[in-house]
Protein backbone atom coordinates (compact mmCIF):
# COMPACT_ATOMS: atom_id res chain seq x y z
CA UNK A 1 0.00 0.00 0.00
CA UNK A 2 1.60 3.47 -0.99
CA UNK A 3 2.01 6.25 1.71
CA UNK A 4 0.02 8.43 0.54
CA UNK A 5 -2.97 5.45 0.88
CA UNK A 6 -2.38 4.70 4.30
CA UNK A 7 -2.40 8.14 5.58
CA UNK A 8 -5.46 8.97 4.10
CA UNK A 9 -7.01 5.90 5.55
CA UNK A 10 -5.29 6.80 8.92
CA UNK A 11 -6.51 10.61 8.70
CA UNK A 12 -10.02 9.51 8.57
CA UNK A 13 -9.77 7.14 11.39
CA UNK A 14 -11.12 8.06 15.03
CA UNK A 15 -7.82 7.92 16.42
CA UNK A 16 -6.35 10.92 14.07
CA UNK A 17 -9.79 12.44 12.76
CA UNK A 18 -10.08 15.05 15.66
CA UNK A 19 -6.64 16.72 15.79
CA UNK A 20 -5.77 19.37 13.86
CA UNK A 21 -3.70 18.63 10.36
CA UNK A 22 0.02 19.27 11.80
CA UNK A 23 -0.43 17.33 14.57
CA UNK A 24 -1.69 14.43 12.61
CA UNK A 25 1.38 15.50 9.51
CA UNK A 26 3.42 14.96 12.75
CA UNK A 27 2.44 11.34 14.39
CA UNK A 28 1.91 10.46 10.44
CA UNK A 29 5.82 11.19 9.88
CA UNK A 30 6.85 8.79 12.99
CA UNK A 31 4.85 5.79 12.59
CA UNK A 32 5.95 2.83 10.85
CA UNK A 33 4.39 0.60 8.45
CA UNK A 34 4.17 -2.78 9.07
CA UNK A 35 2.89 -5.98 7.02
CA UNK A 36 1.72 -8.96 8.08
CA UNK A 37 1.17 -12.58 6.52
CA UNK A 38 -2.46 -14.61 7.56
CA UNK A 39 -1.70 -15.91 10.79
CA UNK A 40 1.05 -14.38 11.60
CA UNK A 41 1.84 -12.84 15.26
CA UNK A 42 1.62 -8.99 15.96
CA UNK A 43 2.33 -9.23 19.75
CA UNK A 44 2.00 -11.63 22.02
CA UNK A 45 -0.59 -11.37 25.56
CA UNK A 46 2.58 -10.98 27.95
CA UNK A 47 5.06 -8.62 25.88
CA UNK A 48 5.83 -4.92 26.54
CA UNK A 49 3.32 -2.69 25.07
CA UNK A 50 5.26 0.02 23.26
CA UNK A 51 3.12 1.03 19.66
CA UNK A 52 -0.22 1.52 19.15
CA UNK A 53 -1.71 -0.28 16.33
CA UNK A 54 -4.40 1.17 13.21
CA UNK A 55 -5.18 -1.69 10.44
CA UNK A 56 -4.61 -0.09 7.25
CA UNK A 57 -5.99 -3.32 5.28
CA UNK A 58 -7.06 -6.79 6.32
CA UNK A 59 -8.58 -8.06 9.44
CA UNK A 60 -6.62 -8.81 13.08
CA UNK A 61 -8.03 -10.17 15.86
CA UNK A 62 -7.11 -9.81 19.67
CA UNK A 63 -7.55 -12.88 21.87
CA UNK A 64 -6.72 -14.61 25.21
CA UNK A 65 -5.79 -18.05 26.34
CA UNK A 66 -7.21 -19.74 29.19
CA UNK A 67 -4.95 -22.09 31.67
CA UNK A 68 -6.88 -24.75 29.70
CA UNK A 69 -5.59 -23.78 26.71
CA UNK A 70 -9.30 -22.51 25.02
CA UNK A 71 -8.80 -19.41 23.18
CA UNK A 72 -11.16 -16.83 23.86
CA UNK A 73 -12.02 -14.21 21.04
CA UNK A 74 -11.56 -10.37 22.55
CA UNK A 75 -12.27 -8.47 19.40
CA UNK A 76 -11.34 -8.23 15.92
CA UNK A 77 -10.01 -5.19 14.10
CA UNK A 78 -10.07 -3.81 10.21
CA UNK A 79 -9.40 -0.73 8.01
CA UNK A 80 -9.63 2.73 9.91
CA UNK A 81 -9.73 0.82 13.46
CA UNK A 82 -6.96 1.21 16.34
CA UNK A 83 -6.17 -0.69 19.66
CA UNK A 84 -3.76 -0.94 22.25
CA UNK A 85 -4.01 2.56 23.47
CA UNK A 86 -4.15 2.65 26.90
CA UNK A 87 -1.63 -0.62 27.41
CA UNK A 88 0.42 1.42 25.33
CA UNK A 89 0.85 4.40 27.18
CA UNK A 90 0.90 2.88 30.39
CA UNK A 91 4.29 0.43 28.53
CA UNK A 92 2.80 -2.42 30.18
CA UNK A 93 2.61 -5.91 29.37
CA UNK A 94 -0.43 -6.76 26.44
CA UNK A 95 -3.51 -8.53 28.28
CA UNK A 96 -3.71 -10.31 25.02
CA UNK A 97 -2.11 -11.79 21.69
CA UNK A 98 -2.70 -10.18 18.35
CA UNK A 99 -2.50 -11.88 14.93
CA UNK A 100 -3.22 -11.50 11.53
CA UNK A 101 -6.46 -13.41 10.24
CA UNK A 102 -5.71 -11.78 6.98
CA UNK A 103 -2.83 -10.63 5.03
CA UNK A 104 -3.22 -7.47 6.41
CA UNK A 105 -1.34 -3.83 6.87
CA UNK A 106 -0.86 -1.96 10.62
CA UNK A 107 0.78 1.62 10.95
CA UNK A 108 2.23 1.47 14.49
CA UNK A 109 2.90 4.97 16.41
CA UNK A 110 5.36 4.84 19.13
CA UNK A 111 3.86 5.11 22.49
CA UNK A 112 7.07 6.84 23.87
CA UNK A 113 6.27 9.89 20.73
CA UNK A 114 2.68 10.00 21.42
CA UNK A 115 3.15 11.01 25.36
CA UNK A 116 5.92 13.46 24.32
CA UNK A 117 3.14 14.88 21.73
CA UNK A 118 0.83 15.39 23.97
CA UNK A 119 2.65 16.81 26.33
CA UNK A 120 2.78 19.54 23.67
CA UNK A 121 -0.45 18.92 22.11
CA UNK A 122 -2.88 18.14 24.91
CA UNK A 123 -6.13 17.44 22.00
CA UNK A 124 -4.03 14.33 21.22
CA UNK A 125 -5.15 13.03 24.82
CA UNK A 126 -8.73 13.86 24.09
CA UNK A 127 -8.45 12.08 20.89
CA UNK A 128 -7.17 8.34 22.58
CA UNK A 129 -9.17 9.00 25.09
CA UNK A 130 -12.39 8.69 22.41
CA UNK A 131 -10.33 5.49 20.96
CA UNK A 132 -10.31 4.01 24.25
CA UNK A 133 -14.15 4.65 24.75
CA UNK A 134 -15.01 3.09 22.05
CA UNK A 135 -13.33 -0.41 22.49
CA UNK A 136 -14.87 -0.37 25.68
CA UNK A 137 -18.27 0.67 24.11
CA UNK A 138 -17.47 -2.25 21.89
CA UNK A 139 -17.37 -4.95 24.48
CA UNK A 140 -20.02 -3.65 26.36
CA UNK A 141 -22.16 -4.50 22.92
CA UNK A 142 -20.77 -7.66 22.71
CA UNK A 143 -22.01 -8.82 26.60
CA UNK A 144 -24.88 -7.42 25.60
CA UNK A 145 -25.16 -9.45 23.08
CA UNK A 146 -24.16 -12.61 24.58
CA UNK A 147 -26.23 -12.27 27.53
CA UNK A 148 -29.72 -10.79 25.96
CA UNK A 149 -29.64 -12.14 22.26
CA UNK A 150 -30.11 -15.96 20.92
CA UNK A 151 -26.78 -17.16 18.62
CA UNK A 152 -28.97 -16.71 15.46
CA UNK A 153 -29.68 -12.98 16.25
CA UNK A 154 -26.06 -12.55 16.88
CA UNK A 155 -25.03 -14.30 13.57
CA UNK A 156 -28.35 -12.05 11.85
CA UNK A 157 -26.46 -8.90 13.45
CA UNK A 158 -22.90 -9.59 12.14
CA UNK A 159 -24.67 -10.01 8.74
CA UNK A 160 -26.18 -6.81 8.80
CA UNK A 161 -23.18 -5.27 9.38
CA UNK A 162 -21.92 -6.75 6.43
CA UNK A 163 -24.57 -5.51 4.09
CA UNK A 164 -24.09 -2.48 1.61
CA UNK A 165 -27.80 -1.72 1.77
CA UNK A 166 -30.66 -1.26 4.53
CA UNK A 167 -33.37 -2.73 2.79
CA UNK A 168 -33.87 -5.00 -0.02
CA UNK A 169 -31.89 -8.32 -1.21
CA UNK A 170 -28.37 -8.39 -0.45
CA UNK A 171 -24.89 -10.45 -1.12
CA UNK A 172 -21.96 -10.15 1.36
CA UNK A 173 -19.21 -11.92 1.81
CA UNK A 174 -17.97 -13.18 4.84
CA UNK A 175 -14.85 -11.66 6.19
CA UNK A 176 -12.87 -14.08 8.05
CA UNK A 177 -13.22 -18.02 8.53
CA UNK A 178 -16.30 -19.47 10.58
CA UNK A 179 -14.23 -20.35 13.58
CA UNK A 180 -13.58 -16.73 14.62
CA UNK A 181 -16.82 -15.61 13.35
CA UNK A 182 -18.01 -18.04 16.06
CA UNK A 183 -15.54 -17.05 19.00
CA UNK A 184 -16.22 -13.25 17.98
CA UNK A 185 -19.97 -13.68 18.56
CA UNK A 186 -19.37 -16.00 21.99
CA UNK A 187 -20.11 -19.36 19.86
CA UNK A 188 -19.15 -22.54 19.44
CA UNK A 189 -18.68 -23.58 15.35
CA UNK A 190 -21.32 -26.20 15.53
CA UNK A 191 -23.85 -23.58 17.52
CA UNK A 192 -22.28 -20.81 14.83
CA UNK A 193 -23.61 -23.62 11.74
CA UNK A 194 -27.36 -24.49 13.96
CA UNK A 195 -27.55 -20.64 13.82
CA UNK A 196 -26.89 -20.25 10.12
CA UNK A 197 -29.43 -23.18 9.56
CA UNK A 198 -31.54 -21.40 11.57
CA UNK A 199 -31.66 -18.24 9.62
CA UNK A 200 -33.14 -19.92 6.48
CA UNK A 201 -36.17 -19.35 8.20
CA UNK A 202 -35.84 -15.33 7.96
CA UNK A 203 -34.10 -15.62 4.54
CA UNK A 204 -30.47 -16.08 4.85
CA UNK A 205 -29.06 -18.85 2.70
CA UNK A 206 -25.69 -19.89 2.78
CA UNK A 207 -22.86 -21.03 0.06
CA UNK A 208 -19.23 -21.82 1.60
CA UNK A 209 -17.95 -17.62 2.27
CA UNK A 210 -21.09 -15.84 0.72
CA UNK A 211 -24.74 -15.11 2.38
CA UNK A 212 -27.55 -14.24 0.26
CA UNK A 213 -29.94 -12.42 2.55
CA UNK A 214 -33.47 -11.84 0.79
CA UNK A 215 -34.77 -8.65 3.10
CA UNK A 216 -31.93 -7.07 5.12
CA UNK A 217 -34.93 -5.19 6.96
CA UNK A 218 -36.23 -8.23 7.84
CA UNK A 219 -32.97 -9.41 9.05
CA UNK A 220 -33.17 -6.78 11.23
CA UNK A 221 -36.12 -6.74 12.70
CA UNK A 222 -35.09 -10.77 13.61
CA UNK A 223 -31.88 -9.57 15.34
CA UNK A 224 -33.91 -6.49 17.45
CA UNK A 225 -36.97 -8.41 18.34
CA UNK A 226 -37.56 -10.39 21.67
CA UNK A 227 -35.42 -13.55 22.10
CA UNK A 228 -38.21 -15.72 22.62
CA UNK A 229 -40.45 -14.65 19.85
CA UNK A 230 -37.08 -14.81 17.74
CA UNK A 231 -36.41 -18.56 18.47
CA UNK A 232 -39.99 -19.54 17.55
CA UNK A 233 -39.64 -17.58 13.82
CA UNK A 234 -36.19 -19.23 13.20
CA UNK A 235 -37.01 -22.69 13.80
Amino acid sequence: MKKSQSHDIARRSLLLSSLPEPVIDMLLADATQRDFTRGETIFLQGEQAQVIHLVLEGWVKLYRVAANGNEAVVNVFTKGQSFGEAVAFQLRPYPVSAEAVTDCSVLQFSARSLVTTIKREPEVALAMIAATFQHLHDLVGQVEQIKAQTGAQRVAGFLIKLCSRDTGSCMVTLPYDKALIAGRLGMKPESLSRAFAKLKGVGVHMARHHARIDDVDALSQFAEQDPADAWGKAL
